[in-house]
């Protein structure tokens, strides 16, 4: 089979963006990878060193860009994530460095991200409102806090130690605007400083119940103890919502991700627990359940 470059297929011709595009886009697509094309872009952007929009502007690959350009397809049809070949994931307004050890940061929680943003922005004007966010792996939920409400004091809680370095990596990178806390997020004594002062604490815990076949992607790359959370998925999140009631303030907000399957069992959880009230389910952008939220009970109405 010849290739790209070779004097017998055509030479410089072959080299260029486009053709070497349209290869790559048909072997991720014949691998079942999808958006194909976009994933194609990405990666070759990556390898010449030119934002997406511009590659039709590019120049055509050297030989060496080809060799390189290649392998990153080949490792994206075995199934690696492209997050991990590219070395970052986007994620809001900002990029995080990932890699093995540490959960990619996926788009769906960009709601709850947001979601608590908006929490916090409204008490920004009053003061710095104080963010929690917990199982914060490469630290996405908090950074971006730190990016769209200048001035909030974010903590970052983080247990596993690989995580841990992504997350340090991350927040130095982005200014050491954000403190990262090493700890378990189910410790009745974790953050015991901020008892009773949180204003939004925001979650992505693990959550997916144990017996649930995940993408090759997450069952081969991403850390189990970061996805997979019990039988039913809750092993986390049940502790986690009685640690939100202690570290909110009155009237303090709660948000936590949770799996397509709990849209009532996380918001009963906050019912059951008696301290909380606005208990909301929210759905993404595909109308699957995606997070709960809730609101601390003022003091003497518990």
């Amino acid at each position: 089979m010849t290739r790209p470059g070779d004097d017998s297929d055509g030479g410089a011709e072959l080299l260029r963006p486009a053709r070497v595009l349209a290869r790559a886009a048909a072997a991720l697509a014949e691998a079942g990878i999808g958006p194909a094309r976009a994933e194609a872009e990405l990666l070759a952007a990556n390898v010449l060193g030119v934002s997406r929009g511009r590659l039709a502007l590019a120049e055509p690959f050297s030989r060496e860009q080809l060799d390189r350009f290649d392998r990153m397809v080949a490792r994206r049809v075995g199934r690696e994530p492209l997050q991990h070949i590219l070395g970052t994931a986007a994620f809001r307004h900002i990029e995080l460095a990932v890699g093995p050890g540490v959960f990619v940061p996926r788009p769906e929680t960009e709601l709850l991200a947001g979601w608590g943003i908006e929490q916090a922005r409204t008490l920004a004007p009053v003061g710095p409102p104080v963010v929690v966010d917990l199982c914060s792996g490469t630290g996405a939920i908090a950074l971006a806090v730190a990016d769209e409400v200048p001035g909030a004091r974010v903590v970052a809680v983080e247990r596993a130690a690989p995580a841990l370095d992504w997350l340090r990596r991350n927040a130095a990178a982005g200014g050491g605007t954000v403190r990262v806390v090493a700890g378990d997020v189910t410790d009745p004594g974790l953050l015991a400083e901020l008892t009773g002062r949180v204003d939004v604490l925001l979650c992505n815990p693990p959550y997916v119940p144990a017996d649930v076949a995940v993408p090759a992607e997450v069952a081969d790359y991403d850390p189990a103890d970061a996805v997979f959370a019990g039988p039913d998925g809750l092993a986390v999140i049940r502790p986690l919502i009685g640690r939100a009631a202690q570290l909110l303030r009155p009237g303090g907000v709660v948000g936590i991700e949770h799996d397509d399957s709990h849209a009532h069992a996380v918001p009963d959880l906050f019912r059951a627990d008696g301290r909380f009230t606005d208990i909301v389910d929210h759905r993404d952008l595909t109308g699957r359940p995606r997070f709960a939220t809730a609101r601390r009970t003022a003091e003497g109405s518990e």
